[in-house]
């Protein structure tokens, strides 16, 4: 069968006086006429007759072309007396003439007026604030889910949970490892010359010893932690909250803290005082080793001295920060991550908001233990 032939719109124009409109000016017949419609010129006073018997067809697009045309010629100044146009384009036509004379007489909207600096802090406490009631709605929901858990044995996950326990605590090893070790370093190197100065070398044991095991080791071992394995959380619940992966789990019966939250959250309540023990012993290792080079103090007359020093009092300092860390990170990072909504863009924003408030956190938190431990006398 022959192909039928395209639609098409025509406007010619005869005379100055005389407009020919003729055609489907429809959305796909209209597109040859932008160059005729330019070419259309009437002179101020002129009297232009517009025939628009020949018009077969007449939709949205070409409604808006020919009020378009017949507005720019009665802006030069031509009247223009359109004729043989259907009822039905006829009221088209004025529907769109409505619409714009309406819009026309409408005022321009002004643009809001930048918020003060006032205005936003206000804002900025007021987002901090209902932040931190929903973190606290969160933690809440994680503790009953918690307690139904441990009231039914039946329902942990152990497979996520032993999942994780390698995720966050092995395969972190030898990271935390390396910067435990270079701090150890660090820290023997910073104190040797003036230790040196004094003739007190042998006192690197004491500095090495309780700077990483009461504060360095824990510190540093959960901000590794934080940006490696509390981001990662806030990532992969930030994906599914975003391909709506949640929302399905629900549908079917499972509930996404008990499968989620829960098994992350303990897995880490494990495994960062064991990466932390990892990080004295390296950290350790690393200013006795320091302590050699610098200080000429042996490994046997440092190991001596760091027993005298430190007493199993500040070794258990150490670790016992290291649960309260861990609940901070896994909690934060869950938590930004069921925050994720619209797209990738967002869930890029929830995990970095997560790594900055872990570490924020984890550090207030530290400070809180110092305090607290200053006040005790430990």
């Amino acid at each position: 069968m022959p192909t039928p032939a395209p639609e098409r719109a025509t406007l010619a124009q005869p005379t100055p006086e005389q407009l020919v409109l003729s055609g489907c000016w429809t959305a796909r017949g209209v597109g040859v006429l932008q160059p005729l419609l330019d070419t259309v010129q009437a002179p101020a006073r002129t009297q232009i007759s517009a025939d628009a018997t020949g018009l077969e067809a007449l939709d949205s697009a070409g409604v808006w072309l020919l009020h378009a045309l017949l507005q720019r010629l009665r802006d030069q100044g031509a009247v223009v007396n359109l004729s043989g146009l259907r009822p039905e384009f006829a009221r088209l036509l004025a529907a769109v003439s409505q619409a714009v004379a309406q819009q026309a007489g409408q005022p321009a909207p002004v643009a809001a007026p930048a918020p003060s600096m006032l205005a936003r802090v206000g804002q900025n406490t007021a987002s901090a604030g209902e932040q931190a009631l929903a973190l606290l709605t969160f933690i809440g929901e994680c503790a009953v889910a918690f307690a139904f858990c441990v009231a039914r044995p039946s329902r942990w996950r152990w497979r996520p949970i032993l999942y994780n326990i390698r995720s966050a605590g092995f395969d972190a090893l030898p990271i935390v490892g390396l910067l435990s070790f270079m701090l150890g370093v660090v820290v023997a190197y910073q104190g040797a010359d003036q230790l040196r100065r004094y003739g007190a070398s042998i006192f690197v044991a004491d500095l090495v010893g309780l700077s990483m095991l009461r504060e360095f080791a824990p510190l540093i071992t959960a901000i590794i932690v934080a940006g490696r394995s509390g981001s990662a959380y806030a990532a992969q619940i930030g994906t599914m909250a975003v391909t709506e992966e949640i929302d399905a789990m629900r549908t079917i019966g499972i509930a996404p803290l008990e499968l989620l939250v829960l098994p992350k959250i303990i897995a880490l309540v494990i495994a960062l005082p064991l990466l932390t023990v990892f990080a004295d012993v390296l950290g350790v290792l690393g200013g006795m080793l320091m302590a050699q080079v610098q200080l000429g103090v042996g490994y046997g007359e440092f190991l001596d001295r760091f027993v005298k020093a430190v007493s199993v009092t500040a070794y258990l300092i150490g670790i016992c920060k290291a649960p309260v860390f861990a609940a901070i990170i896994a909690v934060v990072g869950c938590f930004q991550g069921f925050r994720t909504k619209g797209g990738a863009d967002s869930v890029g924003r929830q995990t970095t908001r997560s790594v900055v408030q872990s570490i924020f956190l984890v550090i207030v938190a530290d400070a809180a233990f110092s305090v607290a431990f200053s006040a005790l006398g430990l």
